[in-house]
Order: structure tokens, then C-alpha cells, then sequence
């Protein structure tokens, strides 16, 4: 079931994708080419998924038209992701298995194409077919998920002063909290809005999105200095070379894989509540934590 599940939510997603972003060889061709190059580098849209999932939770059957807020959420996913490979800030020259947008666009348009997949999801963003007040809600929970505090670009800067240096527990935290734990938690959520879920479903799915977040990204650190290159899809050993801020790093493996169990079952906690329908988000934060890749 959930491997049907994420089969389902990825060709939903791609196909979403293919219809709302410019075509490639629609001028100017450079910036299009780019920016299909990274989106549709083979990533495995977890945050879509999620949104959608936790809009079928919601609503009982998957929302009409929700494949495009996941879409939405997949172009400034891999916004981030095209600036955080840049020479300036992580550097790298792989992302997904493929070469950077950088190293095949050149720095210029790698920055042009980031800075336009934000600004197409907004524009999707606008046109939600769901009612005005609750696209407006999304907007601003997206916004606020992506932005300087508690959010993705706020933790991305921290990160960066982070760097070879000893950060405490509570830096480090924010830091995943804000910089990946934030976007994913704004996916879950908007998918329950989008659905029309009460405040009281928003808050579970509020905790659903903090936990899960937090334990992807602690995963996302044991797997740097687990993994291969080739199994990650991205450069193995970057965060130990760059003397990142990462949970391996202060606490080690173990603990740091015990830390995201209980994240999970606080993860479970927020959507026990929701009964049978939230059982495919149980299984999703489950993949998460136990993924190798």
C-alpha cells in the first residue's frame, strides 16, 4: 500500500509539474531548460506526497486539484535546493545523481532558475481551485514555512554561521527545525487546509509536520556519514568536510537515530486522533525514518 502510495503521489505530482511549468523550449529557453532540469532531476516529492495525504486524511478522498499545491511546494523545494548547491553557499556539484544546475547552466542562470521556480509557485499558489480564505491561509503558511524566521531561509542562514564551529543542542535544533522541518510541516498542514480541516486538525497536523520534519532531517545527517554517494544521489561526506552543524556531529549515530524514533511516535501521536485515515501518514513518517537514501 504505501509503496503504491508514493508510486501514485510522484506521477501525480510530475504530471502537475509538467502542465504548470513553462515548456522547455518556450523562451527564454535557457531559464525553462534549467529549472526542468532540477525539478525533474527524479526527486522523490515527499512533500507533495504528504500534502496530499494529509488532505486525503482530511477529506476522505483525495481533494480535487490538490496535485497542484503539491506542486507548488515541489517548485520551492527545489528553489532551495538549486541556491543551497550554489558555490556560495554548500557548493556542490550533485544533487538527485545528476550534476548541479550551476555546473551545467553556470552560476547566473542557477540563480535566475531558483528565483523563478519560487516565483511560478506562487503563481499556482493563486490559483488553488479551493475557496479564496483558504488559499490565502496556504499562502501564508507556505510563506512563513520559507522565510527568514523559524522558516527554510532563516535556517539556512544559520547554518551557514554554523559552520566550524561547536553549535549547542538548541542551535542545532533550530536550525533543522526552520531550514527542513519548517517546509515539510507547511506541507502537511496545507494539504489538511486545502481539505478544510478544523483548527483542531490543523494543530494535529501542525505536531504531525514538526516531528516528522525534525526526524527527517536527523536521518538526513546519519545517512551522510553512512551512505555512499551513489545510494545518496548527492555528495556523501559533505557535511563532515564542511564541518557542518549536524546531530551525528554533537550526539553520534545512535543516539541521533534514537532521538528520531521518539520523534516518530510524537509524529504518530499527532495524527492518532484522525483514526483509520491517518494511517497512510503513520506509514509515510515510518519510510521516512527507516529510508537509506
Amino acid at each position: 500500500m504505501l509503496t503504491q502510495t508514493l508510486e501514485e503521489g510522484r506521477k501525480l505530482t510530475d504530471a502537475a509539474l509538467e502542465r504548470l511549468l513553462p515548456g522547455a523550449n518556450m523562451r527564454p529557453t535557457s531559464i525553462h531548460q534549467a529549472m526542468r532540469h532540477s525539478v525533474f532531476a527524479g526527486g522523490k516529492r515527499i512533500r507533495p506526497i504528504l500534502c496530499m495525504e494529509a488532505g486525503r486524511a482530511i477529506a476522505g478522498s483525495l481533494p480535487v486539484g490538490i496535485e497542484d499545491l503539491g506542486a507548488a511546494l515541489e517548485m520551492l523545494h527545489t528553489y532551495s535546493l538549486i541556491h543551497d548547491d550554489l558555490p556560495a553557499l554548500d557548493n556542490d556539484d550533485l544533487r538527485r545523481g545528476r550534476p548541479t544546475c550551476h555546473k551545467v547552466y553556470g552560476e547566473a542562470i542557477a540563480i535566475l532558475a531558483g528565483d523563478a521556480l519560487q516565483t511560478q509557485a506562487y503563481e499556482v499558489l493563486s490559483q488553488l481551485r479551493c475557496p479564496a480564505d483558504a488559499r490565502v491561509r496556504i499562502i501564508e503558511e507556505i510563506a512563513r514555512g520559507t522565510g527568514t524566521v523559524n522558516g527554510m531561509i532563516g535556517g539556512q542562514v544559520i547554518d551557514l554561521e554554523a559552520e566550524r564551529t561547536k553549535p549547542d543542542a538548541e542551535t542545532l535544533e533550530y536550525i533543522h527545525r526552520s531550514k527542513t522541518a519548517a517546509l515539510i510541516t507547511a506541507s502537511v498542514v496545507s494539504g489538511g487546509i486545502y481539505a478544510s480541516a478544523d483548527s483542531r486538525q490543523v494543530g494535529n497536523l501542525r505536531q504531525f509536520g514538526q516531528a516528522i520534519g525534525l526526524a527527517f532531517q536527523i536521518i538526513d545527517d546519519v545517512l551522510d556519514v553512512t551512505q555512499t554517494s551513489e545510494q545518496l544521489g548527492k555528495t556523501a561526506g559533505k557535511d563532515l568536510a564542511s564541518e557542518k552543524a549536524t546531530y551525528p556531529a554533537l550526539f553520534g549515530l545512535e543516539e541521533s537515530r534514537k532521538k528520531a524514533r521518539t520523534l516518530l511516535e510524537d509524529a504518530y501521536k499527532g495524527v492518532q486522533n484522525l483514526g483509520v485515515s491517518g494511517e497512510t501518514l503513520k506509514g509515510l513518517a515510518r519510510f521516512l525514518i527507516e529510508r537509506e537514501s
